[in-house]
This record gives C-alpha cells, sequence and structure tokens, in this order.
C-alpha cells in the first residue's frame, strides 16, 4: 500500500477499542457487537464513503443509537391492533415490570416458604382460572400452534382426529394447521364439505381410532352463503356420548364475550357450552406475552400435562411472569385499543393534524392477528403525501403506517397517548427530509 493511500490514516481497531466512550459501550452491549460497529465504519473508509479522519466520529455516532439485539421499536401508526409483523400484543406496563422482575433469578420453580421444589407457572395458572371460572385446570406452553400439537398428539397419539373440511385452515406464512397436526403421525379424518358439516357427518367418523374431536375456529376468514356447522354444545354431547374429548381451538383469545366482536367465540362461552379443551394464543385478544393457553377439564389438562412433548414445549420464566401480570393488572394495551373512544380518537388525531398537516380522513382500524376477521373498528387517519411512508419507517423512533390511495396513512388508534409527541417530530422531521430533499434536486 503506497505511503499516500489515504487508507494507511484509518485508525486502528485496538486504537478505537481503547476510547473511553468505546470501552463503556463494550461494557453495555458487548465487546464483539462493538467490534462489528468499527469494522463496519472502517470498511466505510475503506471504500471511500468517509475519510479516514471521519472513522472516530463516525462510530462515536453510531454507539449512540446501537444495541446488543436489532430489534427496533416502532409506533405503531397502522390502526391494527394485533400486528403480527409488529410483534402482535404490545405489553402492558405491569407486564414490562414483570418481564424485569422475572430477567434474574426468580422462584419460578421454588417454594419460598418451605425452600422445596414447587409447581411450575402455578401463579399463571391461578390468574388463568381466575380471569376464566368455567374451566378447571390450564395449562400454558410456548404458543398457540404448540398448544394444538400437544392437544391433538397427546389425545390421539397415532389414532384419529376428526376435522370438518371447513377447517382445514391456512395461516400466515402457509403454515397449514392440518400439516402441523399430522406432523406426529396423527391421522386427520375428515368430515362434511368446504362449506357444510352436520351433525351425522361427524357421528358417521367415530369408531375405536378417534382419539378427539377438533373444532378450529376460522378466524382469519370467513365462509358465507349457503353453510352449515354444528354448534359446540350439539358436538360436546355427541362426543361426550361417545366419551370423546372434544378440542375446541379459537385462537384469538377472548376469553368473554365481547360486543364490539360479536361474532368472534369466546372461551368461557365454548366451556360452558361442553368444550372438554379450548386453546388460545396469550398475545393476541388477550393482550399479553406469546404463549399458547389450553384450559378445560382437569383431567384431560392433568394427561396433556404429563404427555413428554409439554416439556419440550413449556413456557418459559419470562413468559409466564408477563402472562400473569397481564391478567392480575390493569386492561393491557390491546382491549383498550378495540374499545377507545371514537370522540377521544377523533380529538387527538385532529390536534396531532393541527401540528403536521395534512387531512383527517375516516379510517376503519381492525384487529389483525387472525382475531375478528373482516370487522372494520371505524375510526379517523391523518392522511399525508404517499412518499413520507418510507421516511417515516427509517426515523427514530420509527414510525409504521398504511399506504392505501395515494396517502400515507397515520392512524392513532394503536398509538399510546403519551407518545403524541413523538409522533409530531417523527412526522416533522420526515418533512423536513422530504423537503431537503426537494431543494436538492431542484436548487
Amino acid at each position: 500500500m503506497a505511503e499516500s493511500d489515504p487508507r494507511r490514516r484509518i485508525p486502528r481497531t485496538d486504537r478505537l477499542l481503547a476510547l473511553p466512550e468505546v470501552e463503556r459501550a463494550s461494557a453495555q452491549m458487548g465487546e464483539r457487537v462493538v467490534r462489528e460497529l468499527i469494522r463496519a465504519v472502517q470498511d466505510r473508509a475503506r471504500s471511500g464513503r468517509i475519510a479516514p479522519e471521519q472513522v472516530e466520529a463516525e462510530l462515536l455516532s453510531g454507539l449512540g443509537t446501537a444495541g446488543a439485539h436489532s430489534l427496533h421499536p416502532v409506533l405503531n401508526a397502522t390502526g391494527v391492533i394485533v400486528h403480527t409483523n409488529l410483534g402482535r400484543a404490545p405489553l402492558s406496563d405491569a407486564a414490562r415490570a414483570a418481564l424485569q422482575d422475572a430477567a434474574g433469578y426468580t422462584d419460578v420453580e421454588f417454594d419460598l416458604a418451605s425452600g422445596r421444589r414447587s409447581r411450575r407457572g402455578a401463579a399463571a395458572r391461578a390468574a388463568l382460572l381466575a380471569a376464566c371460572p368455567a374451566a378447571e385446570d390450564a395449562l400454558v406452553v410456548n404458543n398457540g400452534a404448540a398448544a394444538l400439537l400437544l392437544a391433538t398428539t397427546a389425545l390421539a397419539g397415532s389414532g384419529e382426529v376428526v376435522l370438518s373440511r371447513g377447517e382445514m385452515i391456512e395461516i400466515g406464512a402457509g403454515f397449514r394447521l392440518p400439516e402441523l397436526i399430522a406432523s406426529t403421525g396423527t391421522r386427520i379424518r375428515e368430515v362434511g364439505t368446504t362449506n357444510r358439516t352436520h351433525a351425522e357427518d361427524y357421528a358417521a367418523a367415530l369408531d375405536p381410532a378417534t382419539g378427539c374431536v377438533l373444532r378450529i375456529h376460522a378466524s382469519n376468514y370467513r365462509i358465507s352463503g349457503f353453510t352449515s356447522a354444528v354448534p359446540v354444545a350439539e358436538l360436546a354431547g355427541l362426543c361426550h356420548d361417545a366419551r370423546l374429548p372434544l378440542v375446541v381451538d379459537l385462537g384469538s383469545g377472548l376469553v368473554d364475550p365481547d360486543p364490539a366482536l360479536p361474532e368472534e367465540p369466546a372461551l368461557s362461552t365454548a366451556l360452558r357450552d361442553g368444550a372438554d379443551v379450548v386453546i388460545a394464543s396469550g398475545d393476541k385478544l388477550l393482550g399479553g406475552p406469546q404463549a399458547g393457553i389450553l384450559l378445560g377439564r382437569a383431567d384431560v389438562i392433568a394427561r396433556l400435562a404429563r404427555h413428554p412433548m409439554a416439556r419440550a414445549m413449556r413456557a418459559d420464566k419470562l413468559a409466564l411472569a408477563a402472562l400473569e401480570a397481564t391478567l392480575r393488572g390493569p386492561e393491557p394495551p390491546v382491549p383498550s385499543a378495540l374499545h377507545i373512544d371514537p370522540a377521544q380518537l377523533r380529538a387527538r388525531t385532529e390536534a396531532v393534524s393541527a401540528q403536521v398537516g395534512g387531512r383527517v380522513v375516516d379510517h376503519d382500524g381492525r384487529v389483525g392477528g387472525g382475531g375478528g376477521a373482516e370487522v372494520p373498528l371505524p375510526g379517523v387517519a391523518i392522511a399525508l403525501p404517499e412518499d413520507l411512508a418510507e421516511t417515516l419507517r427509517r426515523g427514530d423512533p420509527a414510525v409504521v403506517a398504511t399506504v392505501r390511495d395515494g396517502a400515507c396513512l397515520l392512524d392513532l388508534r394503536c398509538v399510546p397517548t403519551d407518545r403524541d409527541e413523538d409522533l409530531i417530530r417523527a412526522v416533522k422531521a420526515a418533512q423536513a427530509a422530504r423537503a431537503a430533499s426537494a431543494a436538492s434536486e431542484h436548487p
């Protein structure tokens, strides 16, 4: 390399690591992460994108926004409450505090009074039973798919699960529930047709090979028109006459009926109607952490808990702590967003719009996450130029909006009220960047 080559002036890694600010950052996020940042800045200098003399300043600037993980908090301005791509349910303050407490050593399987081992997740189980008294017992696993797999495998084994053809569901990313069930060797006995299944269809399918009957709520789509399905109460009677368990996968985690979602089935209702086990996700309408929740008859839940697969699927201490706090603490963000006062939402939106410009337009929010399929949640949004969407996503804080009909739509339904000023600053910064870019293109 020639003496005049500017790359010779790029600071060495050991000198950069010795900077006081870099040493402090290494202690907080780990030396490996810091070394990767140093290498990235040095590579920018080697390629000529920055001068060697800028390396130190660029590194120190990057340390201020870097962390030991790559997840970025965002403001959800889409109006979709349980947004799968944005992590589904945002946790309540109580659940966040519980996560912090559970992050270190904790009595997750230890009785502090006796000094002996205790039942894992006992407090979360008690909170679930208090929230849903129709259940005799509860079990928590790591997600909804795990709960379904555990229930069908433990109850049917290599036998058959009876399932309507109208409930052979594919959810996000091409994930098909029938394939999940069959993955452990359980056979699916299909009954009925796509649009109509009758009680006699189930009755004709029950034989000594049947391990359980399964109902799956069509949460992310609707079949309308010439349709027929067997109510849970009628199907439960049929199953119990045959001494077979009925498993009902409701997915969305709605514990009790909600007038805002009149067609969304509730866990408590299904249990009172005779379901032996109901299944739900913890991070949807319940508003808690990712978890698979099984509620039902004590003997059936005990059978599931004894299955070897239950150990592989058990929930960790963080999920158990956050779930308990969600159930026992104040109302989480998800139900708050679902039941937001329309007048207050409009007033907030108009106040933000007065600061950033744009038009206030009608905009329907959604439940998302496979809950309340096709149910609009009437509201409003701020319509801004479409090209602001990308700049907002790349900003700090990152703001995710909806792009539709040539506009960038900001729906405040899921934005916490104490973040309105942050949202205003983000929009103004995006508008300023847009104006600066236009000025540079047309001086």
